[in-house]
């Protein structure tokens, strides 16, 4: 049989197409319909390296061999534990199909993530982002809108990307999230957060727009397109005198802002868009690990 009729066949055998099509139809994130989609095409690549030619011909030991593989290679754990999802997600979905009888996959266990604690800015670093005079063009108005948003709305980067102009309610004080899994909340933003959204539509916004800008976005890069997270990432970079604050550590500080203010676990969790209380409750260790280094730092028997 031709070489090309064969890598068809195998392709074939695999249904990926129809696997993809189901992701998309299920209203799933474009980024996790990616990553899906990616992390099984990586698996049907390593297996057809072994002479795995189609889903009948993985076992659970291919699949584990697969996970140490990774683990050899020194992929994050975290990736590896998303990719082991990814692949019971597909196998799943071809028992659902009709196309196996069970589910290689459905026992299959993964390393367990790290219990490194988030790391979160330091009060310091947080004034001098937030509180210093950034001039008044059109890109510092921008700057500080979005820093404001996602350390005052504990967003995502994603999210904040995803924001419209109709996502904001200045005279509710609130911002309409889409997060994971398309899945909305409603979070409040305090008012200097606002302040700075406002500022950025009235006086920057329409003067950095370009014909093809969409209209709908709310915050626009240097090539009017809708902000993305690289620009997430730039902004910071260029803002933060001394030392780098990632994105997502201002939605770290947030959380653990909260707690330490006070705030219920639960509306924490509900705040930040978590599907289980075990994730937001990570920052009550955090607020923890702080007082501990606090006592031992001031106390005179610490």
């Amino acid at each position: 049989m031709p070489r090309k009729s064969q890598a068809a066949q195998a392709a074939a055998s695999w249904r990926l197409e129809g696997y993809a099509a189901t992701l998309s139809a299920a209203d799933r994130a474009a980024a996790t319909q990616r990553a899906y989609r990616t992390d099984v095409e990586l698996f049907v690549r390593w297996a057809g390296g072994l002479g795995v030619t189609g889903p009948r011909d993985v076992t659970m030991k291919v699949l584990r061999d697969y996970l140490a593989f990774m683990t050899a290679r020194g992929d994050e754990r975290t990736s590896i534990i998303r990719r082991r999802a990814s692949l019971r997600s597909y196998f799943s979905w071809m028992v659902e199909r009709g196309h196996l009888a069970e589910s290689p996959a459905a026992r299959l266990s993964a390393p367990r993530p790290n219990s490194r604690l988030p790391k979160i800015v330091v009060r310091e670093q947080l004034e001098n982002l937030l509180d210093e005079d950034w001039g008044e063009d059109e890109w510092a108005t921008l700057d500080r809108a979005v820093c404001e948003v996602l350390y005052g709305a504990g967003l995502r980067v994603g999210e904040l990307c995803g924001l419209d102009l109709a996502s904001v309610d200045f005279a509710q004080g609130l911002v309409r999230v889409l997060g994971k899994g398309r899945k909305e909340r409603i979070v409040p933003l305090h008012r200097r957060g606002l302040e700075a959204v406002r500022l950025w539509i009235n006086d920057a916004r329409d003067d950095v727009a370009r014909d093809d800008s969409p209209p709908e976005a709310l915050f626009y890069n240097r090539r009017g397109r809708r902000l993305g997270a690289r620009d997430v990432r730039r902004i910071l970079d260029n803002r933060v005198a001394r030392g780098h604050i990632h994105p997502h550590a201002l939605r770290h500080t947030y959380a653990t802002h909260l707690l330490e203010g006070g705030a219920d676990l639960r509306v924490v969790q509900e705040l930040l868009g978590h599907e289980s209380l075990t994730t937001t409750q990570i920052y009550t260790h955090v607020s923890k690990s702080r007082l501990q280094k606090v006592h031992r730092q001031t106390h005179p028997r610490g």
